[in-house]
């Protein structure tokens, strides 16, 4: 997930200038095929790759659960070897196989083959079409959480964000129960892929759907991270940074309590304040 390079490292101040070894994030595209047709390319952090080929999928309602799923395998990439001339694998191509009487996604389904690591939801045709209805009922869940305990949950998933602390530049999200424990945590350079890492790894632990739990995310709310967590029976998404209008009213619409500007002691709720107790 790290790698490293040497910079130049300049101090305007005492006019000096000093070479030095930085560690890095690694960002390298994945390309999503299934059944052997490309469905789309994400820019991600390597590691977890399956969770989050299986998120990916969850969310996009091409499969319910991990028995959707027959074969999923790592294929040669597009790097060609010096010496053979043979194709060498990258680790950057999956190809999933459905089981039988699942669906293929539809055309009109594929984004743009695309996706940038900073907003997944850019490659999509239209916003009608990211309105997936979800299989669970978040607006039924009768989980409440203490205020002090949704405000522990920042501190909680940094102390898990391994790589963030050598490299300053991943996004993590974590998944809590009601009492503040960290079930999973993931890190990506996208914070969409960090999100579809921890559903995937849900779905594959076969924990769908996740009642009672909160979603924490180390970025801003957007409206595709609303989507996943609503996907997935996810009754709470808090987030460290602002929401978006579109996650607001899509978190209202579907009856999911939205948290941001999680910082210190302090928390906004924009929709389904009932869930949060204040001590």
């Amino acid at each position: 997930m790290t790698t490293r390079r040497r910079i130049t490292v300049i101090d305007v101040s005492t006019v000096h200038s000093r070479e030095r070894s930085d560690t890095l994030s690694v960002e390298e595209p994945l390309e999503l095929r299934v059944g052997g047709d490309p469905l789309t390319v994400t820019m991600r952090t390597p590691g977890h790759d399956f969770e989050l080929v299986h998120g990916f999928l969850h969310s996009e309602a091409v499969i319910r659960s991990a028995d959707d799923v027959a074969v999923a395998r790592y294929c040669e990439g597009a790097v060609a070897s010096g010496e053979t001339g043979f194709e060498e694998n990258t680790y950057n191509v999956i190809d999933v196989t459905l089981a039988p009487g699942v669906g293929s996604p539809a055309a009109s389904a594929a984004r743009n083959f695309l996706t940038s690591s900073s907003c997944g939801v850019c490659g999509k045709a239209s916003i009608e079409h990211l309105r997936t209805r979800s299989a669970h009922d978040v607006r039924a869940d009768p989980v409440r959480i203490p205020a002090s305990t949704v405000a522990g949950m920042p501190d909680a998933l940094r102390s898990a964000q391994h790589s963030f602390q050598q490299t300053g530049g991943l996004h993590a999200a974590g998944l809590f129960t009601e009492g503040g424990e960290a079930l999973v945590v993931r890190e990506d350079i996208g914070r969409h892929n960090a999100v579809d890492k921890v559903i995937g790894w849900a779905l594959m632990q076969r924990r769908l759907p996740l009642t009672g739990c909160v979603l924490m995310v180390s970025s801003r709310a957007s409206f595709e991270l609303v989507q996943k967590a609503v996907m997935a029976g996810i009754p709470c998404l808090a987030a460290v940074s602002a929401p978006s209008s579109l996650a607001v009213d899509s978190a209202a619409e579907a009856g999911m309590t939205l948290v941001g500007f999680l910082r210190g002691d302090r928390l906004n709720v924009y929709a389904r304040p009932e869930r949060i107790l204040v001590d």
